[in-house]
């Protein structure tokens, strides 16, 4: 599950593979990390729905002492006592506190949010005719917001952002970026603590939970290590559909129409996390008809489930919404957060064609490159033209 021709034809992938190997297969991550991928619809809500079975904490990695320092994967699957890795009543004490403060998000508050912030970014590029809607747009857009729900005052999200952007996109840069992401959330996180703020650390600090600085650090520390990365992968993805698909182009021209509909096929098709690391099972399992010993990492992938002809046959076209795609079971996103996302990422695409109408692919849609990543599914770029046009005055 690593190079080029697997990054760039993902669904290919899973479709060959589920042929040719069934429901579950053994696989090689980067560096040839051996793993079990499950590529059901099935296998995934048995995995999901038994946490007390399949652990999602990474401590219990019967590998970890064989996996080198800079190995790629090292900090997503770091044992963190975060939100991610807790399990029964403490992670549904954690997890409870994030998906109540998610859910009270006021959503047309967070959509005017969403407006300023797009069209701020517009601003920057729109006089040029041109811009690379990756780099100057989605993975700007989504870490600014974020901070902003979060509380962080505005100082401090540039150099947060730059620290988010390296998180999500440079492996060498990965570890130190991090750390450093870790350190201004804690410094805020200790700031809050005196005068707790309107934003949602304030929120989580006054929430019956009762989180610790420590466990508010961490859990907020994850929500910025995978909310804006997710979230720009599902914009940057809508947009590149919709500026190569012809069912979308009527959206080109100033419509909305199908923005809501490009939303939902890239959830189907290219979901922002096409995979999640990972599960352990904390005893030796049958799965797919393998055997499993205790401790073995296993991916689950959600493209591929999605993907699952008994899922199609169960739950109809693609335009509902039984993809799996925001994950499954306890250790799925936060209550709230899914819609949060959507709102985001709806105006992002929205306030764009506004503003930028006749936006084409400045290149070849065959060019688009995929980033290489075991779970993420983003652009390396989506460079585009447009007419220029003046700044708006606010």
């Amino acid at each position: 599950m690593y190079g080029p021709e697997f990054a760039d034809d993902l669904a290919e992938f899973y479709r060959r593979t589920r042929s040719e190997r069934g429901s579950v297969t053994p696989v090689l991550l980067v560096g040839d990390v051996p793993a079990w991928l499950v590529l059901s619809y099935r296998e995934l809500l048995h995995v999901c729905r038994n946490p007390q079975v399949f652990s999602r904490n990474s401590a219990h990695w019967n590998l970890w002492p064989q996996v080198p320092q800079d190995w790629p994967l090292s900090v997503p699957l770091m044992p963190l006592p975060g939100v991610l890795n807790t399990e029964g009543d403490e992670h549904r004490r954690r997890a409870g506190a994030l998906s109540d403060v998610m859910e009270d998000v006021d959503r047309v508050d967070l959509a005017r949010m969403c407006e300023r912030t797009a069209d701020q970014l517009i601003d920057s590029f729109a006089g040029d005719g041109k811009a690379d809607l990756i780099a100057q747009y989605t993975q700007q857009m989504t870490p600014a917001v974020i901070a902003r729900l979060v509380g962080f005052p505005e100082d401090l999200i540039p150099a947060l952002n730059a620290d988010l952007i390296l998180l999500a996109t440079s492996v060498a840069d990965a570890v130190t970026s991090g750390m450093r992401v870790m350190e201004t959330i804690g410094a805020f996180v200790t700031g809050q603590r005196k005068e707790p703020g309107p934003g949602l650390v304030g929120k989580l600090m006054r929430h019956p939970a009762g989180l610790t600085d420590e466990e508010l650090t961490l859990d907020v520390s994850i929500i910025f290590g995978t909310g804006p990365q997710l979230t720009a992968n599902w914009i940057g993805s809508a947009l590149r559909l919709m500026l190569i698909d012809d069912e979308f182009s009527l959206s080109l021209q100033g419509g909305r129409s199908s923005v809501d509909q490009a939303l939902n096929e890239v959830l189907w098709h290219d979901p922002p996390a096409h995979s999640m690391i990972g599960r352990w099972p904390l005893e030796d399992v049958t799965l797919g008809g393998h055997r499993i010993p205790k401790g073995d990492f296993i991916v689950v992938s959600m493209a591929a489930a999605n993907a699952d002809a008994r899922l199609r046959l169960e739950a109809g076209a693609s335009v509902n919404r039984a993809h799996v795609s925001f994950g499954h079971g306890e250790h799925s996103c936060p209550v709230g957060a899914p819609e949060v996302a959507e709102v985001i990422a709806k105006t992002a695409v929205e306030v764009l064609l506004d503003r930028l109408p006749d936006t084409h692919l400045s290149v070849p849609a065959g060019d688009l490159r995929w980033n290489e990543s075991a779970w993420l599914r983003s652009l390396e770029s989506l460079p585009v033209s447009f007419t220029p046009v003046l700044p708006q005055v606010r």
